[in-house]
């Protein structure tokens, strides 16, 4: 699906959007749903799928609806409550979509994403299928992170981010995050001066300006979240539009409203975007300047000669970072073997012969350079 949406103005033109919403737009401070905000949120969105445009709605708030019926204080930093409140709030949470959608005739289907459903290839290939046919059917997919099951090593970290990939994942023409500030502002809004950014050509316009990390009390993010994940999507060819729900009718219909970011790259493959933001490194893989060569070059897999040295511990499918010799990242792959089978066989010419690739070139991909700490 080729991006016609480049301008803010086209948005009523799109096929196809990722539209992600946080806790703190969901919820009350309590803890409890905040049903009329879900209900203006819902009727704009079925509005927009009756007029042709498919959307897939990226949920946060199951760990936020978990936190007053479970009677917390606040968003539980502990995993195991976190967990538990995702339990209790995941079904809440669907269930108050389903009913306002209902309302419209519009069917929804959930979806929950791990980390290591999108590393695998078949998992990932897999889960683009079913997003494809839900979206063929009418029906409006809700993706969230299913925080019941995931471990700190393991997760995407923020819904922005999840949004980001899933815009990706569904070849989407706009991302739209929803936030509970109207845009992306040049100073926190509270102080005196703050002005709102309409458009951002490339993240260099932002140098200049304080982003804060802050988010709401049950939310996990802030602005800096939403930038990073603009950053993100607009790399591989998707606009970007940061705003409020309160404008999300006024956005849709085309209107000057929030923060746009213009797309700064091309499509790329989804899965590559995947495998470089999706998951934590399991351990690393040093190289000899010949593979790190080749590699750099494309179009060629990692063979088991060309491995000088191996750290940390892995199996066999899990994801790893592959560096030259002197520390500098080359990228992420999937890895065909231990950390123990590979450092048996890394650099010898003799074993090596015939394997199988350590990183097979469907499996790898490249990253921008940075300069790395030598691994202990």
């Amino acid at each position: 699906m080729n991006n016609k949406v480049l301008h803010r103005h086209q948005l009523d033109q799109a096929t196809r959007i990722v539209v992600k919403v946080g806790s703190s737009s969901l919820t009350r401070p309590d803890g409890n749903l905040d049903v009329d905000q879900l209900a203006h949120i819902t009727g704009t969105l079925s509005a927009a799928h009756q007029r042709g445009q498919q959307v897939v709605l990226v949920s946060s708030g199951s760990t936020a609806a978990g936190i007053g019926p479970l009677g917390l204080s606040g968003r539980p930093r502990e995993m195991h409550l976190h967990q538990a409140a995702a339990m209790v709030g995941q079904s809440r949470m669907l269930a108050a979509w389903e009913s306002e959608f209902a309302k419209s005739q519009i069917t929804i289907g959930q979806v929950l994403f791990t980390a290591e459903d999108v590393v695998n290839r078949r998992h990932y290939a897999n889960a683009q299928s079913a997003l494809s046919t839900l979206l063929s059917l009418g029906v409006i997919p809700i993706v969230n992170e299913n925080d019941a099951v995931v471990t700190d090593e393991l997760r995407f970290g923020d819904n922005d981010r999840l949004a980001a990939l899933t815009s990706h994942l569904v070849a989407s023409e706009v991302l739209i995050l929803l936030t509970d500030v109207d845009g992306l502002y040049t100073m926190p809004p509270k102080f005196e001066g703050a002005r709102l950014i309409s458009e951002v050509h490339s993240m260099r316009d932002l140098d200049a300006f304080e982003i804060t990390a802050h988010g709401s009390i049950v939310g996990t993010g802030g602005m800096r979240t939403k930038v990073a994940a603009a950053d993100l999507a607009c790399s591989g060819g998707v606009a970007v539009l940061i705003t409020s729900p309160e404008n999300l009718g006024r956005a849709l219909a085309g209107e000057p409203v929030g923060t746009w970011f213009h797309p700064t790259g091309r499509r790329t493959s989804a899965r590559k975007l995947w495998l470089e933001h999706a998951a934590q490194v399991k351990g690393t893989i040093i190289v000899d300047g010949g593979a790190a060569a080749a590699l750099r070059r494309g179009g060629t897999s990692l063979l088991p000669v060309g491995v000088f040295a191996v750290a940390g511990r892995f199996a066999s499918g899990d994801l790893v970072e592959i560096r030259q010799m002197d520390g500098t990242t080359i990228g992420r792959g999937i890895c065909g073997f231990s950390s123990e089978e590979l450092t048996r066989i890394a650099g010898d010419k003799d074993t090596a012969h015939g394997l199988r690739p350590v990183v097979h070139v469907n499996d790898f991909v490249r990253v921008r350079a940075h300069h790395a700490a030598s691994p202990e």
